[in-house]
């Protein structure tokens, strides 16, 4: 099983968003998306300084993809994406379905995780249009996805969230400006100051969601470590890791040990456990409430 990194979904300055790349070059990490998913407003780094990560990513060993945005709405965002899906050297995700129009049936192209997949029929569909790969959403259980590759088209390769904060929703509006009582074209990028999102809690003080600009998170970070056997019995390919602003070391380095068996999955999750702070969840995994949390000790 191969480990991809997902694109950073918060606001980071161009020089952390540099150094991370530059960091996760020399490590364990088979595939690294790059972009913004997010907000089209943030522009820390141009359509070349993209470039010249990638090519870097490129020239340490890592496959490289460049992904897209989850809601497209203007023209100029339309045109970005233009830009992208005709970049000719690097593979891209399509995370809506205009990015699905500008790339099927002229590039092979990878469905990002916020396009809506949930049977066979669909996937099929998209896979005459050239996607090679599925990003499985969040939110499907073991048992959904098990039907869906059962009955769906062969030789796609299947990625799926194993360790990072939940997507739950976009919107036209930004939470992260409405929390500070800004308008969202005068934000003021005040998303920028929160390295992980900016947690919402309940009326009680426990931890419910984050907010990210026009996203919503789940406040819980899903942890699949625990099911890494079964992942690969189901024939999930890749697990994907969300970048975090800290710790993500320690993360790459607790999953890649225990997929090649250097540690035990117990070991594996304690490590998680001592680096991350907040809960885990794996309840869509196992067709339960999202937020749940179940610890499976199961060898990997």
């Amino acid at each position: 099983m191969k480990i991809s990194l997902g694109p950073v979904p918060y606001h980071w300055q161009a020089s952390r968003l540099r150094n991370f790349y530059r960091d996760m070059a020399g490590l364990p990490v088979d595939i690294i998306y790059l972009g913004e998913t997010v907000c089209s407003k943030r522009r820390a780094l141009g359509r070349e300084d993209w470039q010249q990560i990638a090519q870097m990513l490129h020239d340490a060993g890592k496959e490289v993809v460049l992904t897209t945005l989850a809601l497209t709405e203007a023209e100029s965002e339309l045109s970005a994406l233009g830009h992208i899906a005709a970049n000719g050297r690097w593979q891209v995700e399509a995370n809506d379905m205009a990015a699905v129009h500008l790339l099927g049936g002229r590039e092979a192209f990878i469905i990002g995780p916020h396009i809506n997949i949930y049977n066979d029929r669909s996937l099929a569909f998209l896979h005459g249009l050239g996607a090679r790969r599925w990003v499985v959403p969040v939110e499907i259980s073991r048992n959904q996805l098990a039907t869906i590759l059962r009955q769906g088209p062969p030789a796609m390769e299947v990625e799926l969230l194993g360790f990072g904060r939940m997507p739950l929703a976009f919107s036209a509006r930004c939470f992260s400006a409405r929390a500070h009582d800004l308008a969202k074209d005068d934000c003021g990028f005040v998303c920028s100051r929160y390295a992980d999102g900016l947690l919402l809690n309940t009326i009680d003080g426990d931890p419910f969601l984050v907010i990210n600009g026009i996203q919503i998170q789940s406040a819980r970070w899903q942890n699949l470590m625990g099911h890494l056997g079964e992942l690969q019995d189901d024939g999930v390919d890749i697990i994907r890791l969300t970048p975090q602003a800290e710790n993500m070391h320690e993360v790459i380095s607790a999953f890649h040990e225990v997929l090649d068996g250097v540690i035990t999955v117990a070991q594996g999750q304690q490590r998680l456990a001592q680096i991350q702070a907040d809960a885990f969840s794996n309840g869509y995994w196992l067709q339960q409430a999202g937020m749940e949390w179940q610890i499976n000790k199961e060898p990997a």
